[in-house]
């Protein structure tokens, strides 16, 4: 399980070069991309919010204190990591004749940077992306991986990354003994477990296309995902559907396993035969097949070369997909956080 991750196949060849990534949290900048428009008004407060160092949840925590309220009470749109330089969203409910001073909670990792009433609070997922800046040290083959920058831009596979599976792949050993029989009592923990396992079999449906076939290539009958949308059908190949794969009105897809067939192609259904247990499992579950998108394209892809073997790179990724699954196409990266026997496994997401 330690290897879920290592041993997934590479779209464009394993890298050559090697290199350093977050070694301090200044070397992964992420900024939250949140399209909405306040209203400047309501019985929401949302506060835009850089972090250095801290998980979301200990924010969360914090604003909640200064606010009077539960944690729970504070929302986000996702999960930002600990180890990097985040600048994120949060809303906190308070009463429309109440002022809370939210300054106070600047601190060396923690600053507000701006606030505003809103009539509703933040959900998960209502934000549209995330910009990174990622600095990666100690680069040992800088040209290696100047000269994959091009395909990078084309797109990578759509894998859910290490933070997913939790310390080395702790969270697909617990689903294994769930699978096997264990009931897991905590109903977060069994929600995380229920989450990587599914996240486990798209990986390995991906890697699998991905060494076969490529993404390049449409099979004859493909499930398609709708742009912007958790909706999918499933088609022949034809003249329409090339058009609308050429606009991006609709996208390739693999799934993300529950009970029942519709979602599968034939060829899918053959490769989680490997994995039946596990499929089986899911689908006692209750759990609705659902698709995720194959390939996720960074858009703005930048590289700049600094001195001493450092590279910075920039770029966007929609919700839902992570900076390291363009990096491992690029080079082999180090994590040097994970060092950290604290590590939170937050997701960059």
């Amino acid at each position: 399980m330690i290897e879920a991750i290592s041993s997934l196949n590479y779209l464009y060849g394993k890298p050559l070069s090697d290199g350093d990534f977050k070694r301090s949290p200044e070397d992964f900048v992420v900024d939250e991309v949140l399209d909405i428009d306040f209203t400047g008004e309501g019985e929401h407060v949302c506060l835009q919010i850089i972090k250095r160092g801290e998980n979301t949840a200990f924010v969360a925590k914090k604003i909640a204190q200064l606010a009077g309220v539960s944690p729970r009470d504070v929302s986000y749109a996702g999960l930002k990591d600990r180890h990097g330089v985040c600048t994120q969203w949060f809303s906190v409910p308070v009463p429309i004749k109440t002022q809370v001073e939210f300054s106070k909670l600047n601190s060396d990792s923690i600053v507000v940077i701006k606030q505003i009433r809103h009539n509703r609070k933040l959900r998960t997922g209502c934000h549209r992306g995330n910009r990174f800046i990622i600095t990666l040290r100690n680069v040992t083959e800088p040209l290696d991986v100047l000269s994959r920058i091009n395909a990078v831009r084309q797109g990578v596979p759509n894998y859910f990354a290490e933070q997913r599976f939790g310390h080395d792949g702790h969270n697909l050993v617990m689903a294994q003994r769930m699978f096997d029989g264990e009931f897991i009592r905590d109903k977060k923990l069994r929600g995380i477990i229920i989450s990587a396992a599914r996240s486990h079999l798209f990986n390995q449906i991906v890697s699998r296309r991905v060494k076969e076939h490529g993404l390049a290539k449409t099979w004859h009958r493909e499930v398609f995902l709708l742009a912007g949308s958790n909706a999918f059908f499933e088609d022949d190949l034809n003249d329409d559907i090339v058009e609308r794969l050429n606009r991006e009105d609709i996208l390739l897809s693999a799934p993300l396993v529950g009970k029942g067939e519709k979602g599968l192609t034939n060829v899918e259904r053959e490769w989680l035969r490997e994995f039946d247990s596990w499929h089986q499992g899911l689908a006692g579950l209750g759990l609705k097949n659902e698709r995720r998108s194959l390939r996720v394209i960074p858009k703005e892809l930048k590289l700049e070369s600094m001195q001493d073997n450092v590279i910075k790179l920039t770029f966007e990724l929609p919700k839902g997909c992570y900076a390291t699954s363009v990096l491992r196409e690029l080079i082999n990266h180090k994590d040097v956080s994970l060092a950290d026997k604290h590590n939170t496994g937050d997701v960059d997401e």
